[in-house]
């Protein structure tokens, strides 16, 4: 795929949605941190539900950590993976008090050091809370960024680099968003609906659909 057609995917989807934003609710750094390591695996449909029951009586890592893992437990188990997801979120709170004075990092080296939280997820919260120009590839960007040809690539990491080099510069703070939401929304996993795409004349994608 060429800049040009690059620069007219990302023009368009800008166009269609000036300031994309996340579908996890959140309203502070921590609650967005929280947020992300509990969707793993999960919905953000999910989480929310859980989130909307726990923040509004736990929101900043000293009221976490006061739950402890069985309190916080209560508030999560609706969601997947979630005596794990309590056990590390505890821990992650901890940490945040004993090394960062209760504040999230705005390094991904400080938020990869947190238990639950790996590369995607810093770049999530870089991007998301802190406006960092950072690529957060999940399943659904890995699948858009292959099936059109804006950066193909054999693993996440590649994929992010590819995004991070091609993706034009004015639209790249935006891009993790606008992705994800074609992804779930758009270019689905199991048929995409290419009938009602508004990249479809410049994707490459070769096996394209009529279904809108």
């Amino acid at each position: 795929m060429n800049a040009a057609k690059r620069l007219e995917i990302f023009r368009r989807l800008h166009e269609d949605n000036p300031e994309p934003r996340t579908e996890l609710a959140y309203t502070t750094p921590f609650e967005l941190l929280i947020a992300v390591i509990l969707s793993a695996q999960a919905t953000d449909v999910g989480v929310n539900k859980a989130t909307a029951r726990l923040f509004p009586v736990a929101n900043t890592p000293q009221a976490v950590l006061a739950l402890g893992v069985d309190g916080l437990s209560e508030y999560i188990r609706t969601i997947g993976l979630y005596n794990s997801k309590a056990r590390n979120v505890i821990e992650t709170c901890r940490l945040l008090i004993e090394r960062h004075a209760g504040e999230v990092p705005q390094t991904r080296e400080a938020l990869e050091a947190l238990p639950g939280v790996g590369r995607k997820t810093a770049n999530v919260v870089l991007n998301t809370a802190f406006r960092q120009l950072t690529m957060a590839v999940d399943t659904h960007i890995f699948r858009v960024s292959n099936r059109t040809g804006i950066a193909p690539g054999k693993n996440v990491l590649e994929v992010e680099r590819k995004l991070l080099k091609f993706v034009p510069r004015d639209y790249l703070l935006d891009a993790h968003h606008w992705l994800i939401l074609h992804g779930r929304y758009v270019c689905q996993a199991r048929k995409p609906r290419c009938g009602s795409c508004r990249i479809e004349d410049l994707c490459e994608y070769k096996a394209k659909t009529s279904d809108d």
